[in-house]
């Protein structure tokens, strides 16, 4: 395999970077707030969407993407006692809905096939909160496995989520390269570009054109691209940095 210059391997994280699973998330959420808001008889819409958000994102800082959690939480909020069982069950039916509107980024698979002619490639992405092995969304696109030497799951076996500094090291190790040999490309800021920055790797902040959202207001040096496509040209935004 050829090498160019100091970099040997690019690695990715998975939804809103490989995958746009946008419309999944949206519709998703709108199921499980419709039944969360139903089930205990609540009346203040409002009120209950508000409270909702806030814990959802107090939660997703803490890098917990559990639903289930997030859930449990909604309910202790307003004194009541939740279904184990039931919330499972919506739980499974969330990822069901994010699966099925999930689609590959159109320049996904072009770009991973060019890149590994020339770049080891490696995946490192966060549980969707189950506890189960096997359950990410990754197995739904075999065809985007092939590409990748190390896939790692943060969240399962005990490895701690993004932007904790363990699954990047235990990624690396498996492709046997140093920090500095690799760039990590994802969409979220904090978790996947300060998390690969903080482990020494280099990153590129991937914000997709296709994605519709709002991207956090930051000063920084880090690469921001729009496509991934732009990534043949790895090497020459290594440079600039």
């Amino acid at each position: 395999m050829g090498r160019r210059n100091i970099i040997k391997a690019i690695l990715f994280d998975f939804g809103q970077t490989l995958v746009d699973a946008a419309n999944g998330f949206r519709k998703a959420e709108k199921e499980a707030q419709k039944r969360l808001f139903a089930d205990p008889g609540l009346n203040e819409k409002e009120d209950f969407l508000t409270t909702y958000r806030r814990i959802r994102k107090e939660l997703h800082d803490r890098s917990n993407f559990s639903r289930k959690s997030l859930w449990q939480e909604v309910y202790h909020f307003y004194s009541l006692k939740p279904n184990p069982r039931l919330l499972e069950t919506w739980e499974t039916a969330y990822w069901e809905t994010v699966k099925a509107n999930s689609t590959l980024f159109p320049e996904t698979a072009n770009v991973l096939k060019s890149l590994s002619s020339e770049y080891e490639l490696g995946m490192i992405t966060n549980t969707q909160g189950q506890q189960r092995s096997g359950t990410h969304r990754i197995s739904q696109f075999p065809e985007l496995e092939t590409y990748f030497k190390v896939i790692i799951v943060a969240g399962e076996n005990s490895i701690p989520p993004k932007p904790d500094p363990e699954p990047f090291r235990l990624c690396l190790e498996g492709l046997n390269l140093k920090p500095s040999e690799a760039v990590f490309v994802g969409d979220d800021y904090r978790i996947d570009v300060c998390g690969a920055q903080d482990a020494g790797l280099h990153a590129v902040w991937l914000k997709h054109h296709c994605v519709s959202r709002s991207w956090p207001d930051v000063q920084t040096a880090t690469p921001i691209i729009s496509r991934l496509d732009e990534l043949l040209d790895i090497e020459r935004m290594v440079k600039v940095l």
